[in-house]
């Protein structure tokens, strides 16, 4: 397989495709997701793109400004990838949620987006809008009817203005998925409720 990851079996039929921040790794989210998400499979790969030494999706001209053509063929090539480890690991293809953080919370959605057929729904944390349907970026919203969304922003973060973060939940809305956004006085990194709601949602599966 053309990702370097990690694959861990649960005892659930779900498994979580966990995607790591800039400057992670295939190991960064595997604990947090055993947490949040005891009972469930964990497939967490490494972002190929290197930006001064740290390891992303996909590559991004500035911060906050993604370069487009790339997010598009880095979001097809992992959803090829996870197809690629059902067959691999045996797992339930249409059950597979991502939790993505920061750069994976937008690969994450750029997957719901371009390939909805690959997640049945995410945690996407601290993520912003990957593809602004205004801008053209994004063609049409795909029929996200059925998945489950659950959205964690923080009020204080320099990174994702909140307009941004309420538009991505308004987006999800709008393609007809199930949302649920968690809005905290936090900046970019986690904190403890976070953690708690996403659990909660986990578990609610």
């Amino acid at each position: 397989m053309n990702f370097e990851h990690v694959y861990e079996k649960g005892s659930s039929p779900i498994t979580v495709l966990a995607l790591h921040g800039t400057g992670g790794n295939e190991h960064d989210l595997v604990p947090m997701t055993k947490m949040v998400a005891p009972n469930a499979s964990v497939l967490s790969p490494r972002g190929k793109i290197s930006e001064n030494g740290s390891l992303r999706f996909f590559r991004r001209l500035a911060e906050g400004v993604f370069d487009i053509e790339d997010l598009r063929f880095r979001a097809h090539e992992l959803a090829d990838f996870v197809i690629e480890a059902s067959k691999e690991y045996s797992f339930d293809s249409s059950k597979v949620y991502a939790l993505g953080f920061s750069n994976g919370a937008n690969i994450a959605s750029s997957l719901l987006f371009l390939r909805p057929e690959i997640l049945a729904g995410g945690a996407i944390l601290r993520g912003m809008v990957p593809l602004d349907i205004d801008k053209g970026e994004l063609e049409k919203l795909p029929d996200l009817t059925g998945k489950k969304v659950f959205l964690a922003n923080g009020t204080r973060d320099p990174m994702v203005r909140i307009e941004n973060a309420k538009k991505l939940a308004t987006m999800y809305k709008n393609a007809g998925a199930t949302v649920t956004h968690e809005l905290n006085p936090a900046s970019h990194g986690l904190i403890q409720s976070d953690l708690q709601a996403m659990k909660h949602w986990f578990a609610a599966l």
